[in-house]
């Protein structure tokens, strides 16, 4: 949406939230100088924190070993991807590229169907927040223990997720708008990436699919839903 946008206009101020490289993505020059019309936060504090959703979820499954990775071609090539992947080698842990498409989810859905995996890692992408009650559906329905990027997901009924407080962004948004409309210039207001993390764990989904959290880890969710 902020590529479309951006691409209509080259004055008009945008302040952005859910992209997570855009420097990668010729949205801005730089985080610290953005030096065009979009500024903005971040949806994501880099690559290291898809390792970081891949260890959480083994610390709450130590003993899985075959994990579906429910992204496009992009997502599994891409910095965000190959972190994913460093993480999982280091765990010993298998990863299944359900690959999809923007539009379409049937075929990565059958492929997991068929493989059978241990549970589902769902990365951060547009598509998949756009798709997320389907793919939580589809969780839910194979018994498929997922980690999600976003509460969104653990909110309609999947099990966990980890990544950064969307509604603490969306107040840095109001902060950015407040401040063009005062005057400043989106090229002069440096890109925010996230600085708050949730932590949130299902106990309902949990228990619906047989499993139990270990304690520790409960005890430092930022939020447990019963």
């Amino acid at each position: 949406m902020t590529q479309r946008a951006k691409e209509v206009t080259s004055v008009v101020p945008i302040v952005m939230v859910f992209v997570n490289d855009p420097v990668a993505d010729g949205l801005v020059a730089t985080l610290a100088r953005p030096g065009g019309n979009v500024t903005g936060v971040t949806a994501t504090a880099g690559p290291e924190l898809e390792g970081k959703r891949v260890e959480l979820l083994k610390e709450a499954l130590p003993k899985i070993h075959r994990v579906a990775f429910l992204g496009t071609k992009s997502d599994w090539e891409d910095p965000f991807g190959k972190s994913t992947r460093a993480a999982a080698r280091a765990l010993h842990i298998t990863l299944i590229h359900a690959e999809h498409t923007p539009d379409e989810y049937a075929d990565a859905f059958a492929r997991i169907v068929r493989e059978r995996p241990d549970a589902l890692l769902v990365p951060n992408t547009t598509s998949n927040f756009a798709r997320r009650r389907l793919i939580v559906e589809f969780a839910t329905k194979s018994r498929l223990p997922g980690m999600y990027y976003v509460r969104n997901f653990t909110e309609d009924g999947g099990l966990m997720s980890y990544g950064p407080d969307f509604r603490d962004q969306f107040r840095r948004l109001a902060v950015y708008v407040d401040k063009i409309l005062k005057g400043a210039k989106p090229s002069d207001l440096p890109v925010e990436q996230p600085t708050k993390f949730e932590l949130v764990i299902n106990l309902k989904a949990a228990n619906a699919l047989g499993l139990t959290i270990p304690p520790p880890l409960l005890g430092r969710a930022d939020e447990v839903i019963q």
